[in-house]
C-alpha cells in the first residue's frame, strides 16, 4: 500500500485507500453530483433537450465511454507500482465516475431515457459527421461503435486485466491515450450542435481536461520506455 506525506508537518502521512475503495469514492462522489446539480450551483443556465439532439446523444454516450475508462484506470490502479500513474489513475476514475452522475442527472432532469439504440447517431445528424471523425451514417455494430470513440475491444480489456509490471502501465497508458482522443472529437460534436450551456461547459472543460491528461501520459510512456 503506498503512501504520501500531505499537510504542514513533516513526516504527517495519509495512507491511499485500497483499490477497491476507488469505487466506493467513486459513486459516492457521482451521488452527491447527482443530488445536488453541481451546474446549477454556478447559475449556469440550462434548456431542456429533446429526444434526438446532440445534449442528449452526448450525455448517453459519453456515460458508455466513460464507463471503460473507469473501468481501465480501477485495474492499473490495483496494479501498478508507479506513484505517478497510480495518482492519474485515481484521478480518472473518481473524476469520470463525477461527470457519469452529472449527465445521468441531465437525462432525468430531461425527462429522457438513458440509452438508446443508435449511438452516435447524433454526431452524423447534421451531415458534419466526418469534421468529428465519424462516418456519415452512425457506426452500426458494437464493434464499429467502440472504434468510433476511441475505446478498447474485449480482448483489449481481457489483456489489460491479465497484465502485470511495466507491460501493464504501457499498455493502459496506450489504451488511455486512445480513448481520450476518442473522446474529444465527441466534444467538439457537441460544442458545435448542442444548445445546453451546461453541457457546453461541462464539453470544454472535458476537452481540456483530457488534452491535458492526454500530455501527461504521453510524457510517462517516455519515462518508462514504452514501445
Amino acid at each position: 500500500m503506498m503512501s504520501e506525506t500531505v499537510g504542514d508537518e513533516p513526516g504527517t502521512e495519509r495512507t491511499l485507500p485500497p483499490w477497491w475503495a476507488v469505487l466506493l469514492v467513486a459513486l459516492a462522489v457521482a451521488a452527491v453530483a447527482f443530488a445536488i446539480g453541481r451546474f446549477s450551483t454556478f447559475g449556469i443556465a440550462g434548456s431542456t433537450p429533446a429526444e434526438g439532439s446532440a445534449d442528449a446523444g452526448f450525455a448517453r454516450d459519453m456515460q458508455v465511454h466513460h464507463a471503460q475508462a473507469v473501468d481501465m484506470a480501477m485495474t492499473i490502479y490495483a496494479e501498478t507500482d508507479d506513484a505517478e500513474l497510480r495518482a492519474l489513475s485515481y484521478d480518472i476514475a473518481t473524476g469520470q465516475s463525477s461527470q457519469r452522475g452529472e449527465m445521468f442527472d441531465w437525462l432525468v432532469k430531461w425527462g429522457l431515457p438513458q440509452y438508446s439504440d443508435q449511438p452516435m447517431a447524433w454526431m452524423a445528424a447534421s451531415g458534419s459527421g466526418h469534421a468529428h471523425g465519424v462516418a456519415s451514417s452512425a457506426p452500426q455494430t458494437d464493434d464499429e461503435v467502440r472504434a468510433a470513440m476511441g475505446m478498447a475491444s474485449d480482448e483489449e480489456m481481457s489483456a489489460l486485466h491479465d497484465a502485470t509490471g511495466k507491460k501493464a502501465d504501457c499498455m493502459f497508458l496506450g489504451l488511455m491515450i486512445r480513448h481520450h482522443e476518442g473522446a474529444i472529437p465527441m466534444a467538439d460534436a457537441v460544442l458545435e450542435l448542442g444548445s445546453d450551456e451546461r453541457v457546453r461547459v461541462f464539453a470544454e472543460n472535458m476537452k481540456k481536461g483530457q488534452t491535458f491528461e492526454i500530455e501527461a501520459m504521453t510524457s510517462m510512456q517516455q519515462r518508462l520506455g514504452c514501445s
